[in-house]
Order: structure tokens, then C-alpha cells, then sequence
């Protein structure tokens, strides 16, 4: 077997594959080289014994730290071997960041070790160069900073891979600051109305949902109160779901207390996509979820932040329904939060997830694909589920590497802004300009004018003969060509006809 590191030790310990490409393997190489797909090959001069503490303290050296798969390492290293290797390389800091690990997972000392002699400076668990950090705690024992994005009970994990540091790189948020102060105040104003609604169009279509009107404005008005200043807590959850749910059956009155499950249209077992944790497991995890959502690190990028709290959340579903929408709600909420965006300011992200359900797919499977074998299901016809989980299944929900899905929300909020936000901006100011040019040629309804410039722009810069047949009773045809010709020359660029550009 050529796999090292922490395939070796997902293979030995059977746990699912969340590693995917980004795999250690030996290969014929001079040394270790890093692939563009995560991946790394390794000299075989260089493969460790083939035990779960070499394995682990290789991964940590080469691989960073994958938290779940050290975690289920330490469950089966012996105590005495570990020991034995602190004893002989009392300053090693990745025996040292295993020692400290092994410790607070079983909530006691390594038997025979009452003072592992380290004479090193302090050090940080997760390095800052490759991983997205939280606030330190010491273990003075092992002097070793416990920097994790929360508590071991609940601690997601975000790598800093090549594609998500560029996007941290252009500052997002700042973006849409000097965006908002170069549009004018009039201008986001309107371009804001139609975030807001479209945010609230496209979260229900992700759902497969068209809104009934009073659906959407209750949805909207969910939005708005993004930016109120108010900690998450189970109460506010709650009437949050109320609020983007309809239908009463369907409302909570706390996280839920029985299992859920996603399935495609498939009865029974085989339908199954994803099973969230456990009831119990999952109360556990969203305290730890609201306290990260409520006390975001300093050093923890804000749209980071967001984008963890959010898909932490919907793959928690503490609901029984409204998990998807709910999730994309506290995407503006932590970034309302945060102070970052300017008052009301929204990122119609779900617009830009929409258009990219593929990716959005990725995002989520990422993590759910592999955590469906954590769980068994068994279908006894009807509603007749029973589940069954494996030993050590909470692991790998306390430690959810969330790195594809903050990547991909990253790259959804600048689409949100590069395109959508701008391009809504674009075609106010062209529907300013082709009214006014109309208005002072022609005499027609406001209403009239404004339904047919927006059906022109959206049909390429043609007014289609249906179109022209339902207006032909009050609109000239000489004024639909006109309406048809501005537009057309606006969205090319050009002056329109004796236009005074002045």
C-alpha cells in the first residue's frame, strides 16, 4: 500500500474517506513534492513505521492537522508507546502536539508520564500558515497553544489551501464598501430593494421552491433583520425558523428531538443522502456553533466565519425543516454582525448559489457524501426508519472539515458583487437613461414604459411580437420601436439617437 500519513491512518482506523485527493502517498521522487490537487508524494526513503503513532506524527509534520483522523489515532495508540516516545524526544513539538491531544481528548494525564520535561517555546496546534485560527488557549504541560476554530467538542476545521487565500487576498467585504459609497446613496438604495428580493427568490429556488407572495415577504423581512445586534441563541433560532417556515406543522418549538434525514425521490434505505447527527449530538453541537457564531475570533476573516457558521449549521440540521434557508439566512447575519458591510447591506449570495448548483452540490458533499456511512439505515416501509451509528461517529461532526464549503462561499459573495450587485447597477442606470430619453420624445404610461424597457432588456435588446400585439392597444408602433431601439443601443454602449449626453 503507498498511501502514508493520514490515508494510512483512515484505511487502519476504517474511517470514511473525508480526504478525497489530498492524500500522502510514496512515489519515486527525490522528495516530498505538493501536487496542485492537494495531494503529496513522498520519498520511500522517507515512509514512517508502519504504526498509527508514526503515521500520525508524520501527517502532523508534512499534512497539517486533520483533527478527526488524529483524534481516532489517539483513541487506539497505545498510552505506553506515546510515552515511550515523549520520554526520548521530550521537545519533539509534534509528539508534543499529540501528547496535549491525547490529554484533553481522554480528559487526563498519559499514565506514567507526570511530567513530560518540555523545555521548548510555546507552539500552536493548528500552524497559522495553513490553517484558519481561533483564539489561543495555553496548555502550559506541553506548551502548546489550542488555537482551533472552538472547542475539541466542537472545532471545524479550515485549511488555508492556494484557491481560498486568494480569494481572502481581495478583501470582499472592502470591495463591496467602496462599491456601496461609488453607486450613491439613491442608487444602493434601489439596487438594494432588489438584492432583497432576489436573495429571497433565489434561497426558495435552491429549495426547489417558487414563494407564494406572502412566503417571500416574510422571507424578505427575515433578511432584513440580518442586521439587528442580537446573539445567537436557541430562542432566536427558533423564531427564526418560524419565520421562513409557512406552515405551522412544520414550525419548531426547540432543536429537534427526534432524527432526520435528506433523501432524493427514492423510497425507502437506498433514497437516503445524508443522515445528520443524532438528536442529542446534535443540542451538543450547536452550543459549540453558537458560541463560535457569537464570539467570532479577531483573527478569524469575517466572510470565514460566516460561511463556517452557515454550513456547520445545515449539516447539524438542528431542524426537522428550514435548514437549507436558515443556513444562507446566517450568512447575512454574521456578516450583519460583524460590522464589515454597511448599514442594510446585502450580498445576494443565493442568487449566485443558484447559478452555481453544481458547485454548491461539490460544496456540500464534500463533507456529507463520506459522512453517510457514518450511519446505517435500515427502512421498515412507511415511515419506518431505524438508524444505526458507528462507533466514533460524533468524531467526525465535531471536527468537520469545512474547507470546500467556506471556499465556495467566498467565491459566491464576490460573484454576488462583481456580478450581480454591479450588473444590477448597470441596468438601473441604463433603464434611467432610455426612460428619460423615451419620456422626452414620447407620451406613455410610467407603468407602460417601465414593463417594456425591462421585457426588452431581458429578451437581448428585442421587443418580441407578443410583446408588441399586447401593447398595441395604447402604445404606438413607432414608440415600441423607439423603446426597442434605445434599449438595444444602451446595452451596446452607444449614444442613443440625438441623445444629449450632457
Amino acid at each position: 500500500m503507498s498511501d502514508i500519513g493520514y490515508a494510512w491512518i483512515q484505511n487502519a482506523v476504517g474511517a470514511p474517506d473525508f480526504l478525497g485527493r489530498e492524500r500522502a502517498r510514496l512515489a519515486p521522487v527525490s522528495r516530498i513534492a505538493h501536487l496542485e490537487d492537494g495531494s503529496l508524494l513522498v520519498p520511500h526513503k522517507l515512509a514512517p513505521e508502519p504504526t498509527l503513532l508514526h503515521h500520525a506524527l508524520f501527517a502532523i509534520k508534512h499534512e497539517g492537522v486533520r483533527l478527526g483522523l488524529l483524534l481516532s489515532a489517539l483513541r487506539r495508540i497505545p498510552p505506553a508507546e506515546l510515552v515511550a516516545w515523549v520520554q526520548g524526544t521530550p521537545n519533539s513539538l509534534y509528539g508534543r502536539k499529540l501528547g496535549h491531544l491525547w490529554e484533553r481528548l481522554h480528559q487526563r494525564r498519559l499514565p506514567g508520564l507526570d511530567d513530560p520535561r518540555v523545555a521548548s517555546a510555546y507552539a500552536p496546534l493548528f500552524d497559522p500558515e495553513r490553517h484558519f485560527v481561533g483564539q489561543v488557549q495555553r496548555d502550559a504541560r506541553w506548551r502548546i497553544e489550542f488555537n482551533g476554530l472552538g472547542e475539541l467538542g466542537f472545532c471545524p476545521v479550515v485549511r488555508k489551501t492556494p484557491a481560498l487565500v486568494a480569494l481572502i487576498g481581495q478583501d470582499i467585504l472592502e470591495q463591496a464598501q467602496v462599491f456601496a459609497h461609488e453607486v450613491g446613496a439613491a442608487m444602493l438604495e434601489r439596487a438594494l430593494n432588489w438584492a432583497y428580493l432576489s436573495e429571497t427568490e433565489g434561497s426558495f429556488a435552491i429549495e426547489g421552491e417558487a414563494p407564494s407572495q406572502d412566503k417571500a415577504a416574510m422571507f424578505a423581512a427575515l433578511l432584513r433583520r440580518a442586521h439587528e445586534r442580537r446573539p445567537l441563541t436557541e430562542d432566536l433560532l427558533v423564531e427564526l425558523q418560524n419565520a421562513a417556515i409557512s406552515n405551522p406543522f412544520d414550525q419548531a418549538v426547540q432543536f429537534r428531538t427526534e432524527q432526520n434525514r435528506l433523501q432524493r425521490d427514492v423510497p425507502g434505505a437506498a433514497g437516503v443522502t445524508y443522515v445528520p447527527p443524532a438528536p442529542e449530538l446534535a443540542v451538543d453541537l450547536m452550543n459549540g456553533l453558537m458560541r463560535l457564531a457569537n464570539q467570532r475570533p479577531a483573527v478569524l476573516d469575517a466572510l470565514v466565519h460566516a460561511a463556517v457558521v452557515s454550513f456547520a449549521f445545515v449539516f447539524i440540521h438542528p431542524f426537522m425543516d428550514g435548514n437549507g434557508r436558515l443556513s444562507r439566512f446566517l450568512i447575512h447575519h454574521c456578516l450583519g454582525q460583524s460590522g464589515r458591510l454597511p448599514p442594510q447591506f446585502l450580498l445576494p449570495i443565493s442568487v449566485a448559489m443558484k447559478k452555481h448548483e453544481a458547485e454548491y452540490l461539490q460544496a456540500l458533499t464534500a463533507f456529507s457524501r463520506p459522512a453517510r456511512e457514518l450511519c446505517q439505515v435500515t427502512w421498515a416501509g412507511d415511515e419506518h426508519y431505524t438508524y444505526a451509528w458507528a462507533p466514533e461517529a460524533d468524531t467526525w461532526f465535531r471536527t468537520m472539515d469545512l474547507t470546500e464549503s467556506v471556499t465556495f462561499t467566498l467565491a459566491m459573495a464576490k460573484a454576488s458583487l462583481d456580478t450581480h450587485m454591479r450588473q444590477e447597477v448597470e441596468f438601473l442606470a441604463l433603464f434611467d437613461r432610455v426612460k428619460r430619453y423615451i419620456n422626452e420624445r414620447h407620451d406613455l404610461r410610467g407603468s407602460d414604459l417601465a414593463a417594456l424597457i425591462v421585457t426588452t432588456f431581458q429578451n437581448g435588446g428585442t421587443l418580441s411580437s407578443n410583446r408588441r400585439k399586447r401593447y398595441a392597444d395604447r402604445v404606438q408602433p413607432h414608440v415600441l420601436d423607439a423603446i426597442e431601439a434605445a434599449v438595444s443601443q444602451a446595452m451596446q454602449g452607444h449614444a442613443l439617437d440625438g441623445e444629449d449626453r450632457d
